[in-house]
């Protein structure tokens, strides 16, 4: 995968995250045909970059905390 797939799917993931529309880690990889344990990498690279992304228990589902 080169740089620019690898950021279009980072903006792909973020952009579902806030729109409250992320399925779950397996759906996403099989879209972007990778592993679960990609996707959880891709989040936690997100993460890095300074978003505040968790995961609720009781909804199941990724949010972000403080939304800009």
């Amino acid at each position: 995968m080169d740089y620019r797939t690898y950021e279009q799917r980072l903006a792909y993931i973020l952009e579902q995250i806030r729109k409250n529309r992320f399925r779950s880690l397996e759906v996403t990889a099989d879209r972007f045909s990778c592993s679960v344990r990609t996707v959880k990498r891709m989040i936690a690279h997100l993460r890095d970059q300074g978003h505040e992304i968790t995961y609720d228990r009781l909804q199941k589902k990724y949010i972000i905390k403080n939304p800009e």
